[in-house]
């Protein structure tokens, strides 16, 4: 007997939306590693929020939505609001029910000064690499460093002179040298520099991008975004080594560390950081003549070479970050939304990579 095509709507619908998820989807791993890392959060919540008024979005359910965006690519919240409003993995993932409606999507812009005060992302990435430790995915004793470029949202054409530059002698260079920062300037993005990280880039106004990764699975344990400079990947680094160095000894760690660098981070500086740090380091030599500021003992031993061999497993972060992770060229202007975005996306980069290596196991 052939069917009616006729369509007729329900006057109520008793299907759950926990129903309609496959007990396998790829989602509900990610999600129990997500709410793990929220939870570890509530106290921060509470700071964020006045005790009386009228109740507002959960910070929990924006940052899932943000979570999403990163992870499918979403252009703008909008789109990421329109992908909500029929797809029943997203909503559920989310924390929405059939008949709940949607929030306004100037939620976000709301919020966002909201997480920027408060240092969210930051939490984010600390409570997920708790989450590591406690599920024992962490090496706690060897790292590795790097930075990448990132291309602002700002054309070159608006990099133009300062119409009240510094005096001569007050520059940000050697001895108050005037370098071309203290000269130019992005009428788009003041916080966007002009840099290249060799000479084999183009020149473009960006942000540098610095990471640290821990090298038993390759999981982002600090991440930091800040100007464009020639100094500014050292003194980056050394900022989130002490930083997981804090963290560490907070959990009654004191182990020895060591970190693995190219050789853009041999330099005094850096290495004489690390050191007073109790951090030994582990960077690539120079073919030229130069002082080997590691030393002839350190690099023949089997500590070193690991080192380098796992520090290029940094790069998978940031190839994933620049291409799945949408980073490459940032949405946002200014170093502090910057900033947000990259570790809140490396935040993401480790859900995923701690949802396979818990498959695996």
């Amino acid at each position: 007997m052939r069917g009616t095509n006729q369509t007729q709507d329900e006057l109520f619908c008793t299907v759950s939306i926990e129903s309609l998820i496959p007990a396998d989807h790829p989602l509900r791993r990610i999600r129990r590693q997500a709410d793990a890392a929220l939870k570890r959060m509530e106290s921060q919540f509470e700071k964020m929020y006045a005790k009386m008024g009228r109740p507002g979005v959960a910070p929990e359910r924006l940052l899932r939505a943000l979570l999403l965006q990163v992870l499918y690519g979403f252009q703008s919240e909008r789109r990421l609001m329109t992908e909500l409003q029929y797809n029943f993995a997203l909503r559920w993932f989310v924390g929405l029910t059939m008949g709940e409606e949607l929030w306004d999507v100037t939620v976000f812009t709301k919020n966002r000064g909201r997480f920027l005060t408060s240092d969210v992302a930051q939490e984010w990435l600390k409570s997920i690499v708790l989450e590591a430790r406690e599920q024992n995915l962490l090496d706690e004793e060897h790292f590795s460093v790097d930075g990448t470029l990132i291309q602002a949202w700002a054309s070159e054409r608006s990099y133009q002179p300062k119409q009240n530059p510094p005096q001569p002698g007050q520059g940000t260079g050697r001895r108050g040298k005037l370098l071309k920062r203290d000269l130019y300037e992005s009428g788009t993005d003041a916080d966007a520099r002009i840099f290249r990280k060799s000479f084999l880039q183009p020149w473009m106004l960006g942000y540098i991008g610095n990471l640290v990764s821990e090298n038993r699975n390759g999981l982002i344990v600090a991440s930091e975004v800040d100007l464009a400079s020639k100094t500014s990947e050292r003194t980056s680094a050394l900022k989130l080594l002490a930083r997981v160095r804090r963290l560490l000894r907070r959990r009654g760690r004191n182990k020895a560390m060591t970190v693995g660098a190219d050789k853009a981070y041999h330099e005094w500086d850096f290495v004489n950081g690390v050191r007073d740090m109790q951090i030994e380091p582990h960077i690539g030599a120079y073919r030229c003549e130069r002082v080997d500021m590691v030393g002839p003992e350190v690099r023949q031993t089997t500590a070193y070479q690991d080192s380098l061999r796992k520090r290029k497993w940094i790069e998978r972060c940031f190839s994933w970050l620049k291409d799945e992770g949408r980073q490459r060229r940032t949405r946002f202007r200014g170093l502090r939304r910057v900033d947000w975005s990259f570790t809140f996306a490396a935040g993401v980069y480790n859900l995923l990579r701690m949802t396979r290596l818990s498959t695996s196991q």
